[in-house]
């Protein structure tokens, strides 16, 4: 059960976490199965008509008290813009389906939405990779160059080390995390640099911590499950 809740996390989770469901294929299953999001939508249909309307649904990232008090981002067609100013240092905004790794089979997908809110070091030191993947997309880059240009920002200290305590929350009941996973379960996130599955116990029988290295952004995700949505009613039971 378990490696079958990773592999759906694995096609979920934007930033970061299709390399897990890729490692468990052939190349010679990877080349005969068709991919649903073969290349990028018109960019109409990754923006949303209603700024309000966007604003609310990253707020809904996170509990109100602390995303009422954080920093909102939406997207338009020239990248992410700052809509509402915060006072706690967070940043909420709905992440689109570029976050995941350029294996992800959603990479392109235009339905996903997935609201998140960034505790201060990650909007210090993690967003910066999903604002440069966000240019990338924007210009009309193929994976294969976001993936180099984001290697090459790395590589020349163009993007920021990652901090300590790193952290975001996805506890949105809105949000919409692949195709195959839709809601999934609303969770946290905690980001730490290289391959680190090992030192925090991930992935172990009846360890509640799944862990998910992402070797394109140079981290290591490591989700936890929790209880109940961001409006506070209660979430679905995960199966043992």
């Amino acid at each position: 059960m378990l490696k079958n809740l990773l592999k759906v996390i694995a096609l979920a989770i934007l930033v970061q976490v299709s390399l897990l469901g890729a490692a468990t294929q052939s190349p010679a299953q990877a080349q005969t199965e068709k991919a649903p999001y073969p290349v990028m939508a018109p960019l109409d249909q990754y923006l949303m008509s209603d700024e309000s309307s966007e604003i609310a649904l990253a707020r809904s990232a996170a509990p109100p008290p602390l995303s009422d008090e954080a920093d909102v981002m939406v997207l338009h067609r020239d990248g992410y813009q700052v809509a509402e100013k915060g006072r706690n240092g967070f940043l909420c905004f709905v992440m689109r389906s570029w976050g995941a790794s350029t294996d992800a089979p959603d990479f392109w997908n235009p339905k996903v939405r997935s609201p998140i809110c960034f505790n201060p070091a990650a909007t210090r030191s993690y967003v910066p990779i999903f604002l440069l993947k966000t240019k990338l997309v924007l210009a009309g880059k193929s994976k294969a160059e976001i993936v180099a240009a984001t290697d090459a920002a790395f590589d020349k200290k163009e993007l920021p080390a990652l901090e300590p305590d790193v952290m975001c929350y996805m506890m949105s009941k809105q949000q919409y995390l692949s195709d195959e996973a839709k809601q999934w379960h609303p969770h946290l996130m905690v980001l730490v640099p290289g391959d680190a599955a090992k030192t925090w116990g991930g992935n172990l029988p009846g360890s509640p911590v799944i862990a998910l290295n992402d070797p394109e952004e140079r981290v290591t995700i490591m989700l936890v499950w929790v209880g109940k949505w961001s409006d506070g009613t209660l979430a679905p039971a995960v199966a043992q």
